[in-house]
């Protein structure tokens, strides 16, 4: 923490050397086949006959191989990358969140993009950072989403806001005392005690100018005092310091609430809702769009000793991240903005009402930027530790940010 060098454990460096062994004899299983690539991703709720199924086998019959698809959820996914590396059986391809990025590329068992000879200047470099270690690029993201704030466009016209006023912190917490005197509800987020709660924290956190290897900063216990005080005035719930992202947007589809903190994954639901919405930006604390975390997947190639399969591999990154690929997964998905400018002019030429959020995304910043890679784990447990205390009273927020910070940099050691 404070910008000096934190070294790894020694369990964590052996690790990481056993990793780097096995990656070096992975090579996508003890027989691959040259006509077979194997794939894996986070999305099980996608089958083999889905959109998405059909999209990852057209990019493998382009490259002349049939893809060999495994799907399962985000944790059990990155485990099982980290088994197979040490099993040498990992996949040639797989999707990976993107803040779990940095931990493989950290064990060495991924290839760099430069390995793979493709080029990322052209990926905007705020979703890039997440995927970058040591000044290497791991991979490519596929999209992003983040997170913005909608707002009930009944309740805000019936007390009198207009969503253009909403500027600042300042603007908007005069828009919660409006609709709350009006007899509303004001704005419902996600406080949970997990990575959750620190996603959704994060842009209050950076808007306020914070940085997360100094969690007791007075910028932090700005943006912490912020969420306290709307708790302490009414503006917000209680219900926040359990609610999920699911929750809380199911309290906002209530049509009780005038704000909610969500993301680009509920834009359909949105249009659905059975009242008016409309979306505004999170606001910096004295103005101007606060950077959000970036959420969605990196595709990563794990290493192979057959490195005559890194061709085959190269060609499917590269159908899955053309700007007609991009735009095929926003809309396969319905909710990831494309990584580059390209990509964004050709998805806004097709979808213009998803214009605020391409605005997001080009504000957003990895979690695991700033160099902070396999650190940010233990940062961001320490951070929602320190929300969950300053909400529910069990500390002030100085006192809860300066107990965060201790607790980070003794488990940086």
């Amino acid at each position: 923490m404070k910008y000096r060098p934190l070294a790894r454990s020694t369990a964590a460096l052996a690790a990481a050397a056993a990793l780097a062994v096995a990656a070096a004899c992975s090579s996508g299983g003890d027989e691959a086949d040259a006509d077979t690539h194997t794939w894996w991703d986070p999305y099980p709720q996608h089958a083999e006959d889905s959109a998405w199924a059909e999209r990852v086998d057209a990019c493998g019959e382009e490259a002349g191989v049939t893809i060999e698809r495994t799907a399962s959820d985000t944790t059990d996914l990155t485990n099982r990358a980290l088994l197979a590396a040490q099993e040498g059986t990992s996949p040639d391809i797989m999707l990976l969140d993107n803040p779990a990025v940095s931990t493989l590329a950290d064990t060495e068992m991924l290839t760099t993009m430069d390995e793979l000879g493709l080029d990322v200047s052209g990926v905007d470099e705020n979703l890039l950072a997440a995927g970058v270690v040591d000044d290497q690029a791991y991979g490519i993201p596929i999209g992003a989403n983040t997170l913005a704030i909608y707002y009930n466009a009944d309740i805000l016209t019936a007390a009198g806001v207009d969503p253009a006023s909403i500027t600042d912190w300042a603007t908007l917490t005069d828009a919660l005392a409006k609709v709350t005197g009006n007899g509303d509800k004001g704005i419902t987020f996600a406080a949970i005690g997990t990575e959750e709660g620190s996603f959704q924290f994060l842009p209050w956190f950076w808007g306020a100018g914070a940085d997360l290897r100094d969690l007791d900063s007075p910028e932090a216990v700005a943006a912490l005092q912020l969420w306290t005080d709307w708790l302490d005035a009414g503006y917000a719930p209680n219900s926040v310091l359990t609610n999920s992202q699911n929750t809380t947007w199911e309290e906002f589809l209530t049509g009780e609430f005038a704000f909610a903190v969500n993301g680009t994954w509920q834009v359909n639901s949105a249009a659905e809702a059975g009242f008016a919405t409309g979306l505004v930006q999170i606001p910096g604390m004295d103005g101007g769009a606060a950077p959000a975390p970036t959420g969605g997947e990196f595709i990563i190639a794990p290493a192979q000793a057959d490195t005559d399969r890194y061709d085959v591999t190269r060609q499917i990154v590269e159908c899955m991240t053309t700007p007609e690929g991009f735009v095929e997964t926003a809309t396969t998905f319905a909710y990831y903005i494309p990584p580059t400018a390209e990509g964004q002019e050709a998805l806004l030429a097709a979808e213009p009402d998803l214009e605020p959020w391409v605005a997001a995304v080009q504000e957003a910043k990895g979690r695991t930027s700033d160099n902070l890679g396999t650190d940010y784990p233990k940062i961001s447990e320490a951070l929602w530790t320190a929300v969950q205390n300053a909400l529910s009273g069990a500390a002030t927020p100085a006192d809860a940010l300066a107990q965060a910070q201790s607790d980070a940099e003794a488990a940086l050691g």
